[in-house]
């Protein structure tokens, strides 16, 4: 009799070990710390000024973006807090000139070192530290 009541009593213990770990599990599902993919996304701010670079999830962006849109756009802010507008033409990154590629200066786009013979530029002074690019329009 005894073994059955201690067993019991081991029994009732570990179930309500479970049920305090599922209530733990509970709160922390409603406590949350905030990261990029929970942040509020604001409807687009019609006004402003494009942000670049600006760090969106886990990126650094020197131009306008197309995530899974219809058109390009950009952060408002250094880090994207949700502020955001679709680019119009002059939102776009500019070229930076002159820039240093490999061992030259460049004070206009370059078709140097493209595989498909495209012009391109480089989006800040030093290309060969810090390789930001885009092709010239």
């Amino acid at each position: 009799m005894k073994k059955e009541g201690v067993w019991l009593w081991g029994q009732e213990r570990e179930k309500r070990k479970v049920k305090k770990e599922e209530e733990v599990k509970a709160e922390k599902a409603d406590t949350y710390l905030p990261t990029m993919e929970t942040v509020t996304h604001l409807p687009e701010v019609k006004e402003g000024k494009c942000f670049f670079p600006f760090r969106y999830r886990d990126g650094i962006f020197y131009d306008c973006v197309q995530f899974k849109v219809k058109h390009k756009w950009c952060s408002l802010n250094e880090t994207y807090e949700g502020y955001w507008k679709y680019c119009s033409e002059e939102d776009f990154a500019k070229c930076v000139f002159p820039f240093w590629y490999r061992r030259l200066i460049y004070w206009e786009c370059t078709e140097d070192g493209d595989s498909f013979g495209k012009a391109w530029c480089s989006l800040t002074r030093n290309y060969n530290k810090d390789r930001i690019w885009k092709y010239c329009d």
